[in-house]
């Protein structure tokens, strides 16, 4: 019998398999990236943004439509990591605003959800960019109202026309960005909406999807935040093997083990074979779990925790600690060496993410408030993360002042203007017009081949971005540093930096330096071991 309705039950698998399907295919989502740089991680930020968002679902029952949409949104916004992260939680937000107080939809109201949801992402972007996963939304959301006015109760037609509009206008993104058309390449937060839009569209039609998500290494991640939960809903942390597995067991076992924790909690991960297997579930029954698991083996390695306690505890601990400074600063930090630099300048708190993998607003959040100022000044350090601290921003509760930094030499000449007699908005003004001053380079390997602009790049090529932008590629690393130094230096540089990183030593960066003093002699250089990952050098120019 064909859907014509869609409730809180069957939206949770849905939405459960379009985070998988697109945790299967995120490595192609990373490689759609523009540049042929191997930092692409718009698929792994989407990822990591649809997990948070299953997390706060999985596990729980939600027979009503709008009660599975709120925590969807929650989830999503909480774990949003990149502006494509950012972006993807604002469509789930509007369509949880669409469904508020219906227990159930049709395929009409489906299709103004997903307006809903276009609408609230455009708006949660500062300068709209056509061209974009922003284009495929609205045209995806205009083509399903369009195709509900004739067919309100055809819910499987209506994902059929939300497929096919998506895929058509995802094709015309390289007609809309030409420099998609340079690369090759369709919008990457595009192709990743389109894979959450044909998982839901799987599970609609009673197809099954995997949705057990991975991490990078191939097992599942059991690391816990639990001062990253909002409102416990499960107690207890439980984690344990079963080891000796009973002869007899299938991998149908397994499969029924796994959907016996999910109807007792949430986090549920059972990873393995039949020769061993991880399990971590919340749950507020941890017997339950533990008598599930005997019916398949021995159980080895057993831990439960009272995340309860653990809040009531750290909770106290905050309660003794001295009242708010009048100021704190935040930085993002892609390496160990500017980790370093950061705290050496004052930095209060380093928040791990660079150019491959963006904190989340929920991580950015929780440095905020970890920092016990009355005003929190907030680097970012990346383009992509620029949309993540804003909305963390609205989100504290703080006085919280992004300076947009896109990248760590931004923030590095930004943190050094900060005066602690100065007011918040003059801080902000010093620290923000230092770091637009900035000039700066990049210097990493192409993973593939393509045409950018004048420049016909090939895999293994060096090349060079210029405050963002390819400019520069030939055969070596130095022999880039060199040409993008002579486009970075004018008259007035007074200071030249060079930052090494993954693919290069101290040796060669220092004899690097040496030329740069020798040509430009009117210049102090200096070097710093940056440890950034795939940039061999960061150059900068004051």
């Amino acid at each position: 019998m064909a859907q014509t309705k869609i409730d809180g039950l069957l939206f949770r698998e849905m939405v459960m398999a379009g985070a998988a399907l697109l945790e299967k295919n995120k490595e192609s989502v990373d490689a759609l990236n523009v540049f042929p740089v191997p930092d692409g991680d718009t698929g792994t930020n989407m990822t990591l943004t649809a997990q948070a968002a299953v997390r706060e679902m999985n596990g729980h029952d939600y027979p009503r439509l709008d009660e599975a949409a709120d925590a969807l949104a929650k989830g999503a916004l909480r774990g949003a990591r990149g502006n494509s992260g950012v972006i993807l939680s604002q469509l789930f937000r509007g369509f949880a605003r669409s469904v508020a107080g219906l227990q159930d939809v049709d395929a009409a109201q489906v299709a103004q959800a997903f307006k809903s949801g276009a609408e609230t992402a455009y708006k949660a972007v500062m300068k709209p960019k056509e061209g974009t996963i922003l284009t495929v939304a609205r045209v995806v959301a205009e083509t399903a109202v369009f195709r509900a006015q004739s067919a309100p109760a055809d819910m499987e037609g209506l994902f059929a026309t939300v497929l096919s509009s998506g895929e058509a206008i995802l094709a015309k993104t390289q007609d809309m960005l030409p420099i998609l058309k340079q690369a090759g390449v369709v919008d990457a937060g595009g192709r990743g909406l389109m894979l959450i839009y044909t998982g839901m569209n799987a599970a609609l039609r009673g197809e099954v999807i995997e949705t057990v998500t991975m991490s990078e290494d191939g097992a599942a991640s059991f690391e816990d935040d639990h001062d990253a939960i909002a409102e416990l809903k499960y107690i207890y942390c439980t984690e344990f093997l079963i080891d000796r597995i009973r002869p007899d067991a299938t991998e149908d076992d397994i499969a029924l083990f796994r959907r016996k924790l999910k109807r007792i909690g949430d986090c549920v991960f059972v990873v393995g074979d039949l020769a061993l297997i991880k399990v971590h579930v919340h749950t507020n029954d941890p017997g339950k779990a533990l008598q599930a698991g005997l019916a398949l083996g021995e159980l080895v390695n057993l831990k439960i925790e009272n995340m309860a306690e653990q809040r009531r505890e750290r909770a106290r601990m905050e309660a003794e600690k001295a009242p708010d400074k009048e100021y704190g600063i935040i930085s993002v930090s892609l390496g160990e060496g500017f980790s370093q630099m950061f705290t050496e300048m004052g930095v209060d708190k380093i928040v791990d993410g660079g150019q491959t993998m963006n904190p989340s607003i929920e991580s950015l959040v929780s440095a905020i408030d970890s920092v016990h100022a009355k005003n929190v000044f907030v680097f970012p350090n990346n383009g992509n993360v620029i949309l993540a601290a804003q909305q963390a921003a609205e989100i504290s509760k703080r006085n919280v002042y992004v300076i947009p930094t896109k990248n760590v030499a931004m923030g590095l000449a930004g943190v050094l203007q900060f005066s602690a007699a100065a007011t918040p908005e003059e801080n902000l003004a010093a620290m923000t017009e230092a770091a637009e001053h900035v000039r700066s380079g990049m210097i990493t390997t192409a993973i593939r081949d393509t045409q950018f602009e004048e420049l016909s790049i090939h895999e293994g090529d060096v090349i060079g971005l210029y405050n963002g932008k390819i400019s520069v590629c030939d055969k070596t690393p130095d022999e880039v540093a060199r040409k993008l130094m002579d486009m970075m230096v004018d008259d007035e540089t007074a200071l030249i930096s060079v930052f090494y990183g993954e693919g290069a030593t101290e040796e060669q960066a220092q004899k690097l330096a040496e030329e740069f003093g020798k040509k430009y002699p009117d210049c102090d250089v200096e070097v710093q071991n940056g440890g950034q990952p795939t940039y061999c050098y960061l150059l900068a120019v004051e």
